[in-house]
């Protein structure tokens, strides 16, 4: 077996061609829409959930010619829903994955526009399977729930409206981590169960929820004690910006423990799952990232 390095490489590897040949979709679109999505969505970002999908299936033993379309799918819902979130309406953001914001070097209109297109496009996409079943309409059913007035766009409003709340809720923070980032990171890792007739379902969706979280906590902390060199956004946004975050409940140390919580919890519920390991060095890898 691959060490963990060499096989996050090879997902990578594999997850970019699929993208590579998906946006040549592109195409047809008005060029200026064109140039934003591909920026958007091309080089730049750790995919880490076309990854987390593809590890995933890998050791629920689902062939990736069986979730591929998925894979794209997962990463265009997540690309656009960062283009909308660095929005002046939103979070009001210059930068993301280390270079300008969609919205900074297209305009607002065509940032705007840009993640419209990314989130119908990956809906299109993944209906474009050719062998398309229930198992599959399900799984295209768990990534809208995830991604939308129920799931990542709930967690927005939620977000929006504690901005500058003199309420400091364990409860709402815990809602707001659940739908706008958790939910997201779920999907990935549920499809792949799904897809694969609910294998480990129930043990995978304590691991995809607490791994969601704590990767949460871990943006709210390195929002505070890192640069725009290494996270590749602007830092100190979020207190700038009176956001909820697990540092304004527990406090630094307090979050940090929370983050550790979150990581056993993790760890737990892989344990018995075979052939977990890469999985279990990627919950690792995620617990001590500086950006």
């Amino acid at each position: 077996m691959l060490n963990y390095k060499d096989q996050y490489s090879k997902y990578l590897e594999y997850f970019n061609q699929q993208l590579d040949f998906a946006v040549k979709s592109f195409c047809d679109a008005p060029e200026l829409l064109k140039n934003a999505m591909e920026y958007a969505v091309l080089d730049g970002g750790k995919r880490i959930r076309p990854v987390l999908l593809l590890a995933t299936a890998d050791m629920l033993g689902v062939d990736f010619d069986d979730v591929k379309e998925f894979a794209v799918a997962i990463e265009c819902v997540h690309s656009y829903s960062l283009v909308h979130d660095d929005l002046p309406a939103m979070d009001n953001d210059d930068y993301r994955r280390g270079k300008l914001s969609t919205h900074k070097k297209f305009g607002e209109a065509f940032g705007i526009l840009a993640g419209d297109g990314l989130l119908n496009f990956a809906f299109e996409y993944a209906l474009s399977k050719k062998t398309f079943n229930e198992h599959d309409g399900r799984a295209l059913s768990y990534l809208a729930n995830c991604s939308g007035s129920l799931g990542m766009i709930a967690g927005q409003v939620l977000d929006l409206e504690n901005e500058k709340s003199e309420t400091v809720s364990e409860e709402i923070l815990y809602k707001i981590y659940e739908n706008k980032t958790a939910k997201l990171i779920m999907a990935p890792i549920m499809i792949a169960s799904i897809l694969s007739g609910n294998r480990e379902y129930d043990k995978l969706y304590e691991f995809s929820y607490n791994l969601g979280v704590m990767f949460q906590i871990s943006d709210d902390i390195l929002d505070v004690e890192g640069d725009i060199e290494t996270i590749g956004k602007t830092p100190n946004k979020d207190a700038q910006s009176g956001k909820l975050t697990a540092i304004k409940v527990f406090g630094l140390e307090g979050a940090k423990a929370r983050k550790q919580r979150h990581y056993d919890k993790c760890i737990n519920a892989l344990d018995g799952i075979k052939n977990n390991e890469f999985l279990v060095e990627l919950t690792n890898a995620m617990f001590t990232r500086k950006k």
